[in-house]
């Protein structure tokens, strides 16, 4: 059961699941390349999709099995202009590809009967998420990602979500540039091992910036690509949290330099990891979209949705 677009800010009515571990789990698992971290590529054959698409039946499988709704993302995090250049693709490759992962998530949507689902059309940072070399201005960040959001758009996700994004102001130009298609929007930030964005600020500074900008035009915000030791203690009663309603937690406590050089997958504590997104979920009820992002599975999130709904 595909839920309204008109419904994505109602969504913290009860438990969703989230879930963006994919890569790594191909990468150090499947011992397969994904180079530059880029799962679109495989959309390009038939193994690729049914990789895919059996990734996301997996996931809708526990949503059923546990009673939570899903959001399920688009493999095109990095489907973007500067980061896919360098794997030869064009503009012209890119919207396609950005058109065909949609698809393929509706098609597997229509297999999930009436389990509430949302699809996200996923945008990533146009450099590195995690150490950012240059920044853009909110401006250029706009003009930037108009480019994949404009396509995005015009399919059937239900809405558009900046992911692993290490500054306000390209946060701010991507909110614009959904705002500018009439499309929901949704920020997910990045935090380093102290809580704080990649680029110094703090996760409240950064939220009340992008609210400040877009007059408070995306849905909500979240928190992927950490683990909860990293930002728990951050999270507090001050009125920028009512603003975040979602966590998709690292598995691992390794900062994200360490991520980058490790050659081997660390998947921490499955249940462990979903106790402490439950523990969160209890204290700060709008916290209701619980997933995992880097170095889990669907241990992981069974085990998210188990302790939440049970907490």
């Amino acid at each position: 059961m595909a839920l309204h677009r008109d419904s994505i800010p109602q969504i913290n009515g009860g438990v969703f699941l989230d879930y963006a571990g994919m890569e790594t789990e191909i990468i150090f698992s499947k011992g397969m390349e994904l180079p530059g971290f880029a799962s679109y590529p495989l959309l390009e054959t038939k193994d690729g999709r049914k990789m895919l698409a059996e990734y996301m039946r997996a996931f809708i499988e526990v949503g059923k099995s546990q009673g939570a709704g899903v959001i399920i993302e688009s493999p095109t995090w990095l489907a973007n202009r500067d980061r896919a250049a360098p794997l030869g693709y064009s503009p012209k490759d890119l919207a396609a590809l950005n058109r065909s992962a949609i698809e393929l998530v509706s098609k597997v949507r229509s297999e999930a009967g009436d389990l509430p689902t949302i699809i996200c059309g996923i945008i990533g940072p146009r450099d590195d998420a995690y150490a950012p070399t240059e920044q853009m201005t909110a401006k250029e960040a706009e003009t930037y990602h108009a480019e994949q959001v404009n396509v995005l758009a015009e399919t059937e996700a239900d809405i558009i979500g900046g992911y692993t994004v290490a500054y306000p102001a390209e946060a701010i130009g991507m909110v614009q540039a959904i705002k500018n298609t009439g499309m929901p929007a949704m920020i997910s930030f990045t935090v380093e091992t102290n809580g704080r964005l990649p680029t110094g600020e703090t996760l409240g500074e950064a939220i009340e910036a992008v609210d400040a900008a877009t007059d408070c035009y995306a849905s909500y915000f979240m928190i992927n690509c950490a683990h909860p030791d990293h930002f728990v203690d951050i999270l507090s009663d001050e009125p920028w949290m009512q603003r975040l309603r979602g966590i998709m937690a690292n598995a691992s406590r390794c900062s994200h330099a360490e991520l980058d050089e490790a050659t081997e997958l660390d998947d921490g504590d499955p249940v462990e990891l979903g106790q402490q997104l439950a523990e969160i979920h209890g204290n700060h009820s709008q916290i209701s979209i619980l997933g995992g992002c880097c170095g889990t599975d669907m241990r992981h999130i069974d085990q998210i949705a188990k302790s939440a709904i049970t907490n």
